[in-house]
């Protein structure tokens, strides 16, 4: 194989179509869910109270539920609920939780109009 032939290889363009981009990307964003759904998973109460203080800190921060803030909070809030040694907890992150479907709905419903 000539050198030539090589830098020739080197310089031709990466082409990718949007439909394949589109799919690694879900695919990413997927793998990070999951990731963050394990953090939590093996967290004990004090660590997921610490991560309901950072999540409400970062929605401050934001300004708004992002759907990607809005997933990880289902599982936070979850976590929370089945956890929760006071029921006065237990209602909170269900209550947090149920919120934050009801938020991801209205966004689904808006994307597909």
């Amino acid at each position: 194989m000539s050198n030539s032939s090589t830098l020739d290889e080197v310089r031709k363009p990466k082409v990718i179509s949007i439909a394949a981009a589109r799919r690694i990307r879900e695919l990413s964003a997927k793998d990070e869910e999951y990731a963050y759904q394990a953090r939590i998973l093996e967290m004990d109460k004090l660590a997921l109270l610490e991560e309901m203080v950072k999540f409400q800190q970062e929605r401050s921060r934001v300004g708004e539920l992002t759907v990607e803030m809005m997933a990880r909070g289902k599982y936070l809030f979850k976590a929370l609920e089945t956890r929760a040694e006071t029921q006065e907890l237990q209602l909170l992150a269900k209550s947090y939780r149920r919120h934050l479907e009801h938020e991801m709905a209205q966004k689904l419903q808006q994307v597909t109009r």
